[in-house]
This record gives structure tokens, C-alpha cells and sequence, in this order.
């Protein structure tokens, strides 16, 4: 026998082996192409709530407030809606650092809040015993119309991250003498009315920018 015929002689048995592969794989192909597709008659999951909704105005912005700032994220929202003369909406997500201005003031003063994050209220100069951006007297603020609550009435979006919620409730929950789950839950039912709670900070600044809005670092 040849060299050649051997080499061919050799060759034969592995090309049997791919042929037989390569057969189960137009026959895998082939029975995958041919299998019925079954529809899919669960439910698609849910990626959060329909926040922050449509935005119609003109013009859009985001307020990334991830810390208290001393109300800065606050002043910003307002510094983006007074030159727009109504033809803007603002959104603002409260998370991490900033999420506490969500909270009613009883909150505030239960859970020691100002004192633990310090956070110092513009009026006394000392650390908050109430929510320092809500409903303040006239001058305390840079601007009135920067309070929370202003800020709603005038068509400001706001939403408080869930996340941030429940790690600080719990933070704070022997402040109060409670629980971690009856701080959350205590919390969860004293967020200013009108602000909504969001699964997470970052998940609202997402849905906020895929809603058209361009975006502003709170700090």
C-alpha cells in the first residue's frame, strides 16, 4: 500500500465521523424548524410602574438627587421650571442621601433623622427634628417655591426610591424603639402625598431619560 492510499485509507473513518455529525445537525435543524412554536400564555413580567408617566411638556429634565444637599436638588428642579415659563415638567428621584426628603416631618423627629444623616435645618442651624424642605416658613429657603411641597403643587414629579427606604428604616428603626418591618411599613405610610415610591433611585433615573428627559446631577 501507497503512502497516499494509506493517508486516504486514514482519512476515511474521521470523515465518516463529521458526516455523521454534520448529519445530526441538519437533522437537529431540521426537527427544530419543523417543531410547532407553543405560544407563550404567561403573562410577560412587570419592570415597575408606569412612572413617571407621559411627559408632555416641552421640555424635560431629571434631577438625580442622591444626597440632601441642603436642598440643592430642590433648587435645581425649580431653576429648570422658572425660566420655562410652563413650557417644562420636572422630574426629581430622591434616593440614597436625598431619599429622607420624602418623609413627612413626624418622621423626622421619631427616627432622629437630621441628627443621624446630618442634615441641618436652614431655620435653626441645628440638625433637623422635621422635614426642613417641607412646608417651611416664608425665607427659610433659597427660594419658597424650591419646597417640596411647592414643587408638587406646581406639577413637579417626584419619586423616593424603595431600596433606599427600606435600608435607612431599618438604619434608624432603634431611634424609635420599633422594629426593622414596622419602621419600613411606618415610613412607607408617611411619604409627603403626592410623591410616589419607586422600586429604586436608578430604575426612576432610567425611566425618567428613556421619557425624554435629559439629565441633572442633584448631589
Amino acid at each position: 500500500m501507497t503512502d497516499l492510499t494509506r493517508d486516504m485509507t486514514d482519512m476515511m473513518p474521521r470523515r465518516g465521523l463529521f458526516g455523521r455529525f454534520a448529519g445530526a445537525m441538519v437533522l437537529g435543524l431540521a426537527g427544530f424548524a419543523t417543531t410547532p412554536v407553543r405560544a407563550d400564555t404567561a403573562a410577560a413580567p412587570s419592570d415597575g410602574p408606569d412612572w413617571p408617566g407621559v411627559l408632555k411638556a416641552r421640555h424635560r429634565q431629571v434631577v438625580d438627587a442622591y444626597d440632601a444637599n441642603s436642598g440643592f436638588p430642590l433648587a435645581f428642579a425649580y431653576s429648570f421650571l422658572a425660566p420655562n415659563a410652563g413650557a417644562a415638567t420636572a422630574v426629581v428621584v430622591l434616593r440614597h442621601g436625598a431619599f429622607p426628603i420624602a418623609l413627612g416631618s413626624e418622621m423626622w423627629r421619631k427616627y432622629k433623622i437630621g441628627e443621624s444623616f446630618k442634615i441641618l435645618d436652614p431655620e435653626t442651624k441645628a440638625p433637623a427634628v422635621k422635614n426642613p424642605f417641607l412646608q417651611p416658613k416664608p425665607g427659610v429657603l433659597l427660594v419658597d417655591d424650591m419646597a417640596v411641597d411647592r414643587l408638587l403643587a406646581n406639577g413637579t414629579v417626584i419619586g423616593a426610591c424603595n431600596l433606599a427606604l427600606h435600608v435607612q428604616s431599618k438604619m434608624l428603626a432603634g431611634n424609635a424603639g420599633v422594629s426593622a418591618d414596622e419602621a419600613a411599613k411606618e415610613w412607607t405610610a408617611n411619604v409627603v402625598p403626592g410623591i410616589t415610591i419607586i422600586p429604586s433611585g436608578t430604575w426612576g433615573v432610567n425611566r425618567a431619560q428613556e421619557g425624554g428627559c435629559t439629565y441633572c446631577a442633584g448631589g
